[in-house]
């Protein structure tokens, strides 16, 4: 049973992705941006997404629970799946979203990563095309440290990272107060009575990390064909 289909022409075009895109937001922000994500993935021809949220932590629920904000972006979000190490296996590429934390990943996040050891052992996210994005509390609040210290894990579990292409890109080429880089997509909270994050430019950043990650993850499904028959995998 092959997983691609072939054109007119007789070559071999990519298979259809299965993409995953886990995310945790206290506030919202990081989910809002991830329906960016998702919206890019989506663009890809035959491509299956799948949203999912990574679990809050028991002392961070008791913590915030009681506040406005915080409820009700729990609430909103009560209908998103959480994610398993199932959805990790389903996909051919899988796009991570946190809130930054002094530079890196949540609490959150690193703790549902810190339960992948058995599937590191296994090599069973080896080859996968993987991407970040993030939302922070200011312009300086770690739009690129905190995609850039995600690499760590991501990259010891053999994962293929993939970032934004300037060329496509050009609302990164700014000077403003925008999220977004090459590393990644990302956002940042409004003043009140602002327009709400992510803004316009942030979202089409987010949606083009989506769709380039799933392209790659495609791609990254058949590398025998494009490098030789005896090839490993990537």
């Amino acid at each position: 049973m092959t997983d691609t289909a072939s054109s007119s022409s007789g070559t071999p075009t990519p298979a259809a992705p299965h993409i995953v895109i886990p995310y945790y937001s206290s506030y919202g922000t990081t989910h809002r941006l991830a329906t960016a994500v998702q919206a890019g993935a989506e663009q890809v021809h035959g491509a299956t997404v799948r949203l999912r949220r990574i679990p809050e932590l028991d002392g961070a629920a008791e913590a915030m629970t009681g506040q406005n904000a915080y409820d009700a972006a729990q609430d909103a979000m009560a209908d998103v799946p959480r994610v398993t190490h199932d959805d990790l296996r389903w996909a051919d590429g899988i796009i991570w979203g946190t809130p930054t934390r002094f530079g890196n990943m949540a609490a959150q996040v690193k703790q549902f990563i810190d339960t992948l050891g058995g599937m590191w052992y296994q090599g069973e996210l080896e080859g996968k095309a993987t991407g970040v994005f993030v939302s922070t509390g200011s312009i300086h609040g770690g739009h690129e440290t905190t995609v850039l210290t995600s690499l760590v894990p991501l990259i010891h579990l053999g994962m293929v990272f993939v970032g934004v292409r300037y060329s496509a890109n050009d609302q990164i080429m700014t000077t403003a107060g925008v999220g977004g880089s090459p590393y990644g997509a990302s956002t940042m909270p409004r003043d009140e009575g602002a327009q709400e994050a992510p803004i316009a430019d942030e979202r089409e950043t987010a949606r083009s990390l989506g769709a380039r990650v799933s392209r790659v993850a495609a791609r990254l499904q058949r590398p025998a064909e494009r490098v030789g028959a005896d090839a490993p995998a990537p």
